[in-house]
């Protein structure tokens, strides 16, 4: 392209009538700069075409105002609706999301080496592990990590996000206790996954403290598929449980639909079904699902001020935990009159 041809910030600015800072003011995150000033100055690059040059000004500036996120197991609905508010976050700030695959165990080294040729601010790293060999490239490259509703083995270098695992967990356990049940099942997702390690330590612990038999134990590997198999496995034993805590919700709307249809038995009555995250589904009549809800909004607003404060020379990592509630539906049988569940702590 001829250079005479290129829309330059300086043409901007002369047909806005304000000078070239004021031009690059308006395209950076956060820059103070009137809104009406902002407006005008849109108004008139998209009218004669100029875009700015973000790979100049990240060289500038050290900054590129891309964020990465890494994305593992989307089927599971509190991620995928994560992921929206996630990227609406973000762009609302001036950031833009760049999003990577990766599975629930980590991401590949093919995944490691595209996500570094990027000058990104920060990387997200959504339903999915922290390997080894990304912690320390991204170490290297001094890209700041923050683990979304994870933790890591290496909390003095990786940020992280989280709901309360642990209390959410005595909290189901105190209910279901006070609701009468004696033989509780908890239903494991990973048994690498940090929530589902926390839920668990939370909920056996409960019981543990006050002298109760351990919950029984199943694995359904935080998928649809995985939770069908291991609720027919727990109602075909000679003593089925009486309440299943499903480390998540995805799992425990399987449970109630094989506990249904498959064996016939009436949730809520026969058996109490609990998930963790509270999911839109959850809310639905055909489910009715008690669970612990996660403040997917706090949590989000929490990522981003960490991801901007580490964009601004922050040292040290940050951790968060997010308080939640238990939310009593029909899928968990009803505490006996004037009964109040016990002390959760």
């Amino acid at each position: 392209m001829d250079e005479s041809s290129v829309v330059r910030a300086r043409d901007v600015a002369r047909k806005a009538g304000v000078s070239t800072s004021a031009v690059s003011r308006a395209f950076t995150a956060g820059a103070s700069i009137a809104p009406e000033t902002r407006r005008r100055i849109i108004e008139v690059a998209e009218e004669i075409g100029y875009k700015p040059d973000l790979i100049a000004r990240s060289l500038t500036s050290g900054r590129s105002n891309i964020v990465g996120i890494g994305v593992g197991n989307l089927d599971n609905p509190f991620f995928a609706d994560s992921l929206n508010r996630l990227s609406s976050a973000f762009a609302t700030a001036g950031l833009r999301v760049l999003l990577f695959p990766a599975t629930a165990q980590g991401a590949s080294e093919a995944q490691v080496h595209e996500v570094l040729q990027y000058r990104l601010d920060a990387l997200i790293l959504l339903s999915t592990n922290l390997s080894s060999s990304l912690a320390n490239q991204c170490r290297n490259a001094q890209i700041p990590v923050i683990m979304y509703n994870r933790t890591t083995a290496d909390p003095g270098r990786v940020s992280s996000v989280t709901g309360n695992n642990h209390g959410g967990a005595r909290a189901i356990a105190a209910h279901l206790v006070a609701a009468g049940h004696r033989r509780p099942c908890f239903m494991a997702g990973h048994d690498d996954a940090s929530t589902s390690t926390m839920r668990e330590e939370g909920f056996g612990g409960y019981f543990r403290d006050r002298g109760l038999p351990p919950p029984m134990r199943e694995t359904g590997h935080f998928t649809r598929e995985g939770a069908a198999a291991a609720t027919r496995r727990l109602l075909t034993l000679p003593e089925p449980p009486d309440a299943i805590f499903c480390a998540n919700d995805h799992m425990a709307l399987a449970t109630i639909d094989v506990a249904r249809a498959e064996f016939g038995l009436d949730v809520g009555r026969d058996i109490s079904v609990v998930g963790f995250d509270d999911v839109p589904m959850a809310s639905w009549p055909s489910f009715a699902l008690t669970s612990y809800a996660q403040p997917v909004d706090e949590m989000v607003a929490e990522t981003l001020a960490i991801a901007l404060a580490l964009g601004e020379g922050a040292t040290g990592p940050v951790h968060k935990v997010i308080e939640g509630r238990l939310v009593l539906r029909g899928s968990t049988r009803r505490l006996p009159p004037a009964s109040k569940p016990p002390h959760e702590g």
